[in-house]
């Protein structure tokens, strides 16, 4: 099941409070904003997952495909807990929590 933000919480709330929210309530995080997975991998933590789409074309006749298709692929690690980012071309994913 898909929500909204601001279905579920104040439409200016910090990012910190979505990313809450989104373990509490064992969700993935999908954004085009760069912020989350910033916040990921300097946090250390394990989660939320985080599906980053990099597309200048965010509208879902563009992107759907796109998210399905990395859902269908990546769907067992966002699960678990990684940042995948994707892109016109290809899906890249990252585990977490980040390692040196």
């Amino acid at each position: 099941m898909a929500i909204y933000w601001t279905d579920a919480g104040r439409m200016d709330a910090p990012d910190v409070e979505i990313m809450k929210f989104a373990v509490a309530h064992g969700h993935v995080l999908m954004t085009h904003d760069l912020d989350f997975g910033a916040m990921i991998a300097a946090s250390g933590l394990a989660g939320p997952s985080v599906l980053q789409i990099r597309t200048q074309d965010v509208l879902p006749d563009a992107a759907g495909g796109l998210v399905m298709n990395a859902i269908a692929a990546f769907g067992g690690e966002l699960e678990r807990g990684a940042l995948v980012t994707i892109t016109k071309d290809r899906g890249r994913v990252r585990l977490l929590p980040f390692r040196e």
